[in-house]
């Protein structure tokens, strides 16, 4: 369980005055996530979800909060931000900048299977096609930059052959051009506990909090990583081919988003590699925390490395 910052029932019903959503009936904290503090809030009048944000700023969340009301808006599957009574989806509790949103039905599944992944790769399309006429703009916070800074922070936790593994695939991918790629508003951590499923469909996309503006193709390698990978770290053709065809036919691959496909996939293990180094080898203190296996992803990463000529292609 990751809760940074503790919320009493007390403090939650003199904050929840702000809203027009009854008297506190729940309050139970998430067991899932790393970054924020998420809780379970039910009320008179509805079932929410409360997150305390621990590392992103009050001027940095309207872009989040707002893309999910804009997904939302049109007809994504995702929680819609609840306003309070003075309009403001962002408030402050316990000193931390605060939101409420749905909380919707369904639970996540752990083994996926081809038809569970098509589900994945049509809503994801559908996300990225709303998302085009989302017009503000975040660039990504845990893209090249980050990571080729947090790297030499890693390089002293890892043995000689992982530290030349992390230099060389932080090299390539600083040089890799992904301007010519379509772009637009992205998830960017569409893991398989992101998404809700409920009684075989895709009840809802969550966790929006990683969201920016970066290529598309990125983010479905980050989904094909996750909901495709095998035990052994290689990728599962069915359950790959599934998701790439079903986001093919809402909105089709481009030429460029072909050639760069191969790559963008070691670019989305890379990414996960480094962030779960970091949450392992330089934790921040907190209460209840968990940081996920970093070697799960390195994993992942040399074996793009090792069959990258044998990898499922785009349609």
């Amino acid at each position: 369980m990751s809760v940074f910052t503790t919320v009493t029932p007390d403090q939650l019903e003199v904050w929840l005055r702000n809203y027009d959503l009854g008297t506190l009936t729940e309050l139970k904290g998430i067991a899932a996530g790393i970054e924020n503090t998420n809780y379970f809030v039910g009320t008179t009048r509805g079932r929410y979800v409360l997150t305390l944000f621990e590392k992103l700023s009050a001027r940095e969340l309207p872009y989040y909060l707002n893309l999910m009301a804009h997904l939302a808006q049109h007809g994504v599957p995702c929680p819609a931000p609840i306003a309070d009574r003075s309009d403001n989806y962002l408030g402050e509790l316990n000193a931390k900048p605060a939101s409420l949103v749905t909380r919707l039905a369904g639970r996540d599944i752990v083994n996926p299977s081809p038809t569970d992944c098509a589900k994945v790769g049509a809503v994801l399309a559908r996300l990225h096609v709303a998302g085009l006429s989302y017009r503000k703009h975040m660039d990504n916070p845990r893209g090249p930059a980050w990571w080729s800074a947090a790297a030499p922070l890693l390089l002293p936790f890892l043995n000689a052959q992982d530290a030349a593994m992390l230099r060389d695939e932080v090299q390539r991918s600083s040089v890799r051009d992904t301007k010519v790629l379509p772009c637009g508003a992205i998830h960017a951590d569409l893991f398989r506990d992101n998404i809700l499923f409920d009684h075989g469909e895709v009840a809802g996309v969550i966790d929006f909090y990683f969201a920016c503006s970066d290529a598309l193709l990125y983010d479905v390698a980050i989904a094909v990583n996750d909901w495709c990978n095998q035990p052994d770290s290689r990728l599962d053709l069915a359950r790959t081919a599934s998701l790439l065809a079903a986001y093919h036919a809402v909105r089709p691959f481009t030429a460029d988003e072909r050639g760069a496909w191969t790559a963008m996939l070691r670019t989305g293990a890379l990414r996960f590699w480094v962030s779960r180094l970091y949450d392992f080898h330089l934790p921040r203190p907190g209460e209840l925390t968990h940081a996920k296996d970093p070697a799960h992803f390195q994993r992942l990463l040399h074996s793009h490395i090792a069959y990258q000529h044998e990898l499922p292609m785009l349609p």
